[in-house]
């Protein structure tokens, strides 16, 4: 049964020594290494073949009785054993071919787990105005902060290059293909609709706030535009506007919710010009926009959007 162990100890000689002579008289055998060297300390996060009746209090014991301090163990696939170099290769080439996938790649990069709350380590990355937030249960090592900021200013490099900015999510049932018309923008309560010869093309609608958002000043926000307007600036106009609309409201922040492999959200973010910032939990993605600093929008009638 393999085993992700991360451990740290102070940086002298004999130390790995040690933790290996442990894991053989254990009867574990250490598969793969990777080191993350420190001032004070080294931490090292070994894969471990261990027997198949252990849990992570055994291994916990076992680095441990090494003169290690353990930090957290996870059982793994044999995935882990892919060489880390390669790893930052393969996801620099990712990031190159399409830096609109950068949230999925560094969520897979490095490891996150799902969202418990505000517990764990939060790992910033700054692409363009966008910050980009990562969150596990182990510390992110001085190491790892680097390669983090040396992927997001890979993105932010390729990005001024100009790319086209996809829209967001969902198809809506009605849809009508353009004829180089553009769409009209009108809000109706707390919703935003483009339409096009008065067919619905894309929506943002806010929801009604929950009790925890009402004490954070922040609203969810759910974004559609059909797929034969995508590209074209659609999804872009709607978040701003949505984002206005919240401020009308009295909302701080609007917030969308998505999948981590949905490519359209970090060129839409960057495209709006706001201070956005990316949370990713696992397979989930988190998309909040501050929303001060905007201009109100109306909501008396059902003006259009300017």
């Amino acid at each position: 049964m393999l085993w992700k162990v991360r451990a740290s100890s102070p940086d002298r000689p004999g130390g790995l020594a040690a933790l290996t002579q442990r894991c053989a008289e254990a009867g574990a055998d250490i598969r793969g290494m990777q080191v993350f060297p420190g001032v004070d300390e080294v931490t090292d996060e070994v894969v471990m073949d261990v027997p198949d009746s252990w849990g992570e209090a055994d291994v916990a014991v076992l680095v441990e009785s090494a003169g290690w301090r353990h930090v957290l163990s996870t059982p793994c696939t044999a995935e882990a054993l892919t060489d880390q170099p390669t790893r930052y290769v393969e996801a620099a080439r990712r990031v190159l071919a399409a830096p609109e996938s950068f949230p999925e790649v560094v969520a897979r990069l490095f490891d996150t787990e799902p969202d418990q709350g505000a517990g764990g380590d939060v790992l910033e990355m700054t692409v363009g105005d966008v910050l980009v937030q990562v969150r596990r249960a182990a510390p992110f090592t001085d190491t790892e902060r680097a390669r983090g900021v040396a992927v997001s200013e890979l993105v932010t490099d390729v990005l001024r290059r100009g790319r086209p900015e996809p829209a967001m999510v969902a198809p809506i049932a009605g849809r009508r293909l353009g004829d180089g018309v553009r769409p009209s923008y009108v809000v109706q309560g707390r919703m935003v609709s483009a339409l096009v010869a008065d067919v619905v093309v894309g929506r943002a609608t806010l929801a009604e706030p929950r009790a925890e958002e009402a004490e954070d000043g922040c609203l969810d926000l759910v974004l559609r535009v059909d797929p034969a307007w995508r590209r074209r600036g659609v999804g872009t106009r709607l978040l701003v506007a949505a984002s206005r609309l919240a401020l009308t409201l009295g909302a701080q922040e609007v917030a969308l919710s998505t999948t981590a492999d949905n490519r359209a959200v970090l060129p839409l973010v960057l495209a709006t010009g706001l201070r956005g910032r990316i949370r990713l939990a696992s397979d989930q993605l988190t998309v909040r926009v501050p929303v001060h600093g905007l201009r109100p929008l109306g909501v008396d009638a059902s003006p259009p959007v300017r």
